[in-house]
């Protein structure tokens, strides 16, 4: 039957979204249609459709443990040379993005995996194109600022056309089930992408 591919994020809202991803195309990213703007926490992940609904169950009780929290975006940095990307900063929040990735990729879950390089939150504006075009987006958005309180994440699917589709959205602690929780350290595996704009962005986290 094949697989499907997945990807888990937290949205950049409006209109911070639909800027940074306007910005990202003129800069000559040809994925920027294709990726709504956002902060990874499962980069694209094949999966086996008929685990769909163990991987949705698996995301509410992560989303039900959370709580809101503050994000903000200042300023951009790169991951060149290791890594064609320019990104804006994720200056606030963190940690809390930390926590969330490290359990929605928990080794007993659905969707457990290990990452190409440490997790380093951040929101991608440009990714594998000229040296010239990404200096120009680190430089042109190095006064990028935006903020907003996170309360939920969602998940995402990859069409065969390259473009990437909510599926659903998780609300923090939207459950009334206490064994939703988790403990500090959470809970067969799904199988890891070959490198691309999501692997690089998971040298942080879909790009």
């Amino acid at each position: 039957m094949g697989t499907v591919t997945l990807g888990v994020s937290i949205a950049v809202p409006e209109p911070h979204g639909s800027l940074l991803q306007q910005r990202r195309a003129s800069f000559g990213d040809p994925a920027a249609h294709g990726i709504p703007t956002h902060i990874t926490l499962l980069p694209p992940t094949e999966a086996d459709p008929a685990h769909r609904p163990e991987i949705e169950a698996h995301l509410a009780r992560v989303a039900a443990a959370g709580r809101p929290f503050e994000l903000r975006l200042s300023g951009t940095d790169t991951f060149r040379p290791l890594s064609p990307v320019v990104f804006v900063q994720l200056v606030e929040g963190a940690s809390a993005c930390s926590w969330l990735q490290e359990r929605v990729r928990a080794p007993e879950g659905p969707v457990a995996r290990e990452l190409a390089f440490p997790y380093h939150p951040h929101v991608t504006v440009a990714h594998g194109i000229s040296e010239e075009s990404m200096d120009r987006a680190q430089d042109e958005l190095a006064e990028f600022e935006a903020s907003w309180t996170a309360t939920g994440f969602a998940l995402y699917e990859q069409g065969a056309d390259l473009v990437w589709r909510l599926q659903r959205k998780f609300t923090f602690g939207d459950s009334d089930d206490s064994s939703a929780a988790f403990s500090a350290v959470p809970r067969q595996v799904a199988q890891p992408l070959p490198a691309c704009d999501d692997e690089a962005d998971s040298f942080a986290p879909l790009s």
